[in-house]
């Protein structure tokens, strides 16, 4: 095992660059920061290229960590540098991003997360947190949709990722292979063809398709769906945050 204990070493400054985009996308892989997300990556056959941890969470961890995955003791000080917390936990883990193989053609089954345009981690993360809990086959992650793979939305995945297929796509040719398969494909917009989805029966095998936060669905995706539903409100709120209105739709169109 290596000790390293300054902040300009430089497999820190390596690991620094996975908190960007920029920095993830050239590595291929990126970091996951704290015990659960780095035991749901060893639990679930995550490609582990290297485990980082202060001395007190490694001795903590000793019996759980993986045989064959490269382990470096580090400072306080750098456990700062590569979290985003102010109080990192000091256990991290240098993960490979999931290739994105996935052609929609070849799909027939399962329930799917289509996410047009989603900006805020915070919502990407919930969501496929959420298709997972819900028993959803994969999310795809359309061209505007935020870095998955931020610290952020790491976060609020809490592993899920390990759970579930996840894949950037064209969502207008996901869209129509899904159809063509004989798979419908929901959208969710506010229009007068809208159907309640508590009107929709149950199913195992579809897609669900979830706008931007502010803008909703692209007009083209909005016009290629099987249908496009609406949430009824009762009360008095406007609208829904996405994540929860996914949620919503989610547990409501998937067969349990």
């Amino acid at each position: 095992m290596e000790i390293i204990k300054s902040v300009k070493n430089d497999r820190v400054k390596t690991w620094q660059k996975l908190q960007t985009k920029k920095g993830r996308q050239a590595s291929q892989t990126y970091l996951l920061d704290g015990w659960h997300l780095v035991q749901e990556a060893i639990n679930h056959e995550g490609k582990l290229h290297a485990l980082m941890g202060t001395t007190e969470q490694l001795a903590e961890h000793q019996e759980e960590l993986p045989l064959g995955v490269p382990v470096f003791e580090i400072t306080d000080e750098i456990a700062k540098k590569l979290s985003d917390l102010v109080t990192p936990q000091g256990i991290f883990a240098e993960v490979s991003l999931p290739k994105a193989t996935r052609e929609p053609q070849f799909i027939h089954d399962g329930a799917w997360l289509f996410l047009d345009g989603i900006q805020d981690p915070g919502n990407v993360g919930t969501m496929v947190r959420t298709a997972d809990a819900a028993g959803f086959s994969g999310v795809v992650f359309g061209q505007g949709s935020v870095d998955p793979y931020s610290p952020k939305a790491l976060r609020a995945m809490q592993g899920s990722q390990f759970h579930l297929v996840t894949t950037t796509g064209d969502l207008a040719k996901w869209t129509a292979s899904f159809t063509q398969n004989g798979m419908n494909v929901y959208g969710t917009q506010l229009d007068p063809q809208a159907a309640d989805v508590f009107t929709i029966p149950a199913e195992t095998q579809f897609a669900l398709i979830m706008g931007n936060e502010g803008q909703g669905m692209q007009s083209a995706l909005a016009g290629m769906t099987t249908q496009n539903l609406y949430i009824p409100i009762t009360g008095q709120a406007e609208s829904l945050n996405v994540a929860v209105a996914a949620g919503v739709v989610m547990f409501s169109l998937k067969a349990r």
